[in-house]
């Protein structure tokens, strides 16, 4: 078995908007698909992935389960596919609900199998046949979120930017056994930013992103806020609402946490964000997204373990390394700096794509196997942090480094802690270890490597031993 890291899939691949679901004895991830340094969101086709109950490290590619010429609004392909949800259908098959970026409708494919090829099936619609979204009245169809039971497919849909007051926030369609058909007329039941009945909502509006599952007696609609770098949720006794705000379950930024830094300082560079939780062999978990490459448009799916209180809520859990493994991870070996969870200088920036930073990258390379991951852009009071890991017997320390650049990496286990351990570099063009004597006692530790100097380096790796 292998210890699950985040991100969870392999380093070269971007799959966001995660909805996870078990099904039999395995876990599966529904998202869209982005491409390495692509100019905008989801340019690949569905694919999916999933891995055993009882080991979240050992992750299967399920392979292409839907192309975005299949369906026939879009034939030549020249439309994106949007976040995906995934629900069982009275009948027992599996339905895929998606939007296009270009048109104002839901559509829905079916399939016998989890990860199987899916086929279109038709576009949600009214009893008169007129598709959901294109009655006079209907706001835009986006980001469709599904539950189904007793025979009903409640169906959250919604896009709710600031200054648009067109948009309301998202809204709740029941859908019959055929999957399609419209049986309960459209309601809102979650506000948007323009919304002047935002209830308790405030300052955490709805802004896409709609997920809902259930836990227990309770609903609990998981959606992306108006700040866009946090996961929200509310609960309800009934899939109709009323909903009530609870709070944010994530931040991709790690906003909110003061565990380990000023709860409104930026760890890591945020944007949008999508995912929901799930049960999976007894622990629950949140699915997010990060970014990567220093734009919007590479987005890679993490976890994170979480916990519910007596009364239902879900404290905030912060970013991490170790996800999925519920546990730190093995102090003693080599750990790779795409798992990063923490990525800052001396200059906070709350959002992705500022200049200058420090940013998690990829070469490709016709003679490669696979595409290398390594972070790139690292200068002067650029600090990378990892966590977390337990440690044993730990004596040294050791980075993988290259790049034009003269001055000293310093290792902590605290932001602004004492350094631990000290490399001065210089100008490599190859991958060259730096290795430093840390004065280690045994436990659990983040580690947060600071760089001091000038010039652009890049960071492969960094190996305990």
């Amino acid at each position: 078995m292998k210890e699950a890291i985040n991100p969870y899939l392999p380093s070269w691949e971007y799959i966001p908007d995660g909805e996870p679901y078990v099904f039999g004895d395995r876990v599966y991830v529904y998202g869209s698909h982005d491409i390495f340094d692509g100019q905008v969101f989801c340019l690949g086709d569905y694919v999916c992935y999933s891995a055993p109950v009882n080991d979240l490290g050992n992750w299967r590619y399920e392979g292409v389960i839907y192309n975005k010429t299949d369906d026939p609004e879009n034939p030549d392909g020249a439309m994106c596919l949007y976040a995906p949800d995934v629900t069982v259908g009275p009948d027992g098959r599996y339905y895929l609900y998606y939007v296009l970026d270009k048109i104002s409708v839901v559509s829905v494919a079916v399939c016998d199998t989890p990860a199987g090829k899916y086929e279109f099936l038709g576009f949600v619609h009214y009893k008169d046949g007129t598709r959901l979204g294109e009655r006079p009245g209907d706001e835009p169809q986006f980001d469709p979120g599904v539950l189904t039971e007793n025979g009903k497919t409640y169906l959250y849909t919604g896009f709710c930017a600031r200054g648009d007051k067109s948009r309301t926030g998202s809204m709740l369609t029941v859908l019959g056994e055929d999957m399609l058909t419209i049986e309960e007329e459209p309601v809102f039941v979650v506000p948007g930013v323009e919304n002047k009945d935002r209830r308790n909502f405030v300052d955490h509006e709805f802004f896409e992103a709609s997920s809902i599952r259930k836990r227990g007696d309770k609903y609990y609609f998981i959606y992306s806020s108006i700040v866009m770098h946090e996961l929200c949720y509310a609960m309800a006794d009934d899939p109709r609402g009323p909903f009530t705000y609870c709070g944010v379950i994530v931040s991709n930024a790690d906003i909110g946490i003061d565990s380990y830094k000023p709860a409104d300082k930026p760890a890591m560079y945020g944007a949008n964000n999508h995912g929901s939780i799930v049960e999976i062999d007894g622990q629950w978990y949140i699915f997010y997204h990060r970014h990567t490459n220093g734009t919007w448009y590479s987005r890679q799916g993490c976890a994170e373990k979480i916990e519910f209180l007596e009364d239902g809520t879900i404290p905030q859990v912060e970013i991490t390394s170790c996800g999925l493994n519920g546990k730190p991870l093995t102090g003693k070996g080599v750990h790779m700096a795409y798992t990063a969870c923490n990525l800052f200088t001396d200059v906070d920036h709350m959002y992705v794509g500022a200049p200058g930073v420090p940013k998690i990258t990829e070469r490709r390379d016709e003679d490669m196997d696979k595409p290398e991951a390594f972070i790139a852009g690292i200068d002067n009071n650029a600090t990378i942090g990892f966590k977390y890991y337990d440690c044993k017997d730990i004596s040294k320390i050791c980075l993988k480094v290259r790049g034009y650049g003269d001055g000293t990496f310093e290792v902590r286990t605290s932001i602004g802690g004492e350094v631990i351990a000290k490399m001065d570099v210089d100008n490599k063009n190859v991958w060259t270890d730096f290795v430093s004597d840390i004065k280690l006692a045994d436990g659990v530790y983040p580690f947060y490597i600071t760089f001091k100097g000038h010039g652009g380096l890049q960071l492969l790796s960094f190996e305990l031993s």
